[in-house]
């Protein structure tokens, strides 16, 4: 019985069986929170699930370096078999990747000299087309905080069936000069915002220049292990990664053959063009492991380890701070931080409540959202696999929503 009891106290203080480094479980009335008032999110979730918004969810609440609030909501699937979300499920994080594997990555080279933020574009990838002024005929080159703050101009997306019909599926290479020399340039960079896939496939085409590794190794070399992330990775299902992650990951949209994707990116752009490693989609991770990631954000880059054991950093406490904030080279009407939104596109993620001063956060078109509040050390992920089996429904008013109950339940 005391043996049981002790296995019991090891899975509540968060040390997962299979060896994932995972933060504590803690109170949330220990940790500065309410939760009598964070469990009011259970009938948001709970809604969403009945009215099939998403078959299901999972929500983590993080403070400091304390999960506070995890639960799971509805279903992981329902075609072609009806299975139960667990808070253990990992999810195609979409665009979420920009910020927790390419942005990470991008500030580590920033960090160790090795890139700088006014870089032009075309020191990396020769032939990179500037904006050009269609009425004076003047030039501006692309510089890498442009790409950083979609303030490039740079097309949003691409037409992929066009695409592949002309240049083939699986080619990074071609769409590396597409992108250079065939997409569009809207405006004068710097001075707008178009939120842009495009500008991370270059960051990510860049960052395999520079450090002669894929993107997706150099992340889990860089990124991932130094933090003890044991669930976050691309290609779930290939050979790389072959620990029977798949039964662990969600599926999202079905496709022609009556079945969905399991362990295979969702968006397009990733999945056909890029072959699956792609600055703007393709990593896949759990409620658990992006809470050590916020965890390591929130604590400027160094996640705090037990006692006797070595910190784990992933940046320095000023390379967090500059990437929170909002450059002040840019308009401000471009409204975001490096690779993480600041007040521009979806304001709504953070809610009423959350300041935006202090508040950086992403969504993905799959579901996910991360949000960060760096002065009161709050992080809120919320996961769910909006696109199955279907690609409808929005998430929207629901991240808001919980967005104000988690900031609400702040009380220290």
């Amino acid at each position: 019985m005391r043996r049981f009891l002790l296995i019991v106290f090891i899975l509540f203080v968060g040390v997962a069986a299979d060896g994932q480094t995972a933060l504590r479980t803690a109170r949330p009335e220990d940790n500065g929170m309410d939760g009598t008032r964070l469990s009011l999110m259970d009938r948001v979730f709970e809604d969403a699930v009945a009215e099939k918004a998403v078959p299901g969810a999972v929500v983590s609440v993080v403070r400091e370096d304390k999960i506070v609030y995890l639960k799971a909501y509805g279903n992981k699937a329902l075609v072609p078999s009806v299975e139960p979300m667990t808070t253990e499920t990992m999810f195609d994080l979409a665009s979420v990747s920009k910020c927790v594997s390419t942005t990470l990555s991008f500030m580590q080279l920033i960090e160790s000299g090795r890139v700088r933020l006014t870089d032009r574009v075309d020191m990396y990838i020769p032939g990179f087309k500037p904006w050009e002024d269609p009425e004076t005929g003047e030039k501006v080159d692309i510089i890498i905080r442009d790409l950083m703050t979609h303030s490039s101009g740079l097309d949003a997306y691409a037409a992929v069936d066009a695409y592949v019909a002309e240049f083939g599926e699986k080619t990074p290479e071609q769409f590396e000069q597409f992108i250079a020399t065939r997409a569009g340039r809207h405006f004068r960079p710097g001075t707008d915002c178009l939120y842009s896939c495009l500008n991370f496939v270059t960051l990510q085409r860049i960052l395999e220049r520079v450090t002669g590794q894929r993107l997706c190794d150099y992340a889990s070399e860089h990124v991932f292990k130094p933090l003890g992330l044991s669930h976050t990775c691309y290609f779930p299902v290939g050979k790389a990664f072959d620990k029977g992650l798949k039964k662990r990951c969600a599926p999202t949209e079905v496709q022609a053959d009556g079945l969905p994707l399991v362990g295979t990116v969702h968006d397009p752009l990733a999945r056909r063009i890029m072959g699956g490693n792609s600055g703007n989609a393709g990593v896949f991770s759990d409620a658990r492991d992006l809470s050590v990631i916020c965890a390591a954000i929130m604590n400027h880059g160094i996640l705090p380890s037990d006692e006797g054991k070595p910190e784990k950093r992933i940046l320095g406490p000023m390379t967090v701070d500059l990437m929170c904030t909002a450059p002040r080279q840019n308009d401000p009407k471009v409204g975001r931080a490096l690779g993480w939104d600041k007040d521009g596109m979806n304001p709504g993620t953070r809610g009423d409540i959350f300041n935006a001063e202090d508040c950086i956060w992403h969504t993905g078109y799959t579901g996910p959202s991360v949000l960060i509040d760096m002065e009161n050390k709050t992080a809120l992920i919320i996961l769910a696999n909006r696109v199955h089996p279907e690609d409808k429904g929005s998430l929207a008013r629901l991240r808001a929503q919980v967005a104000n109950i988690v900031a609400g339940a702040i009380v220290d």
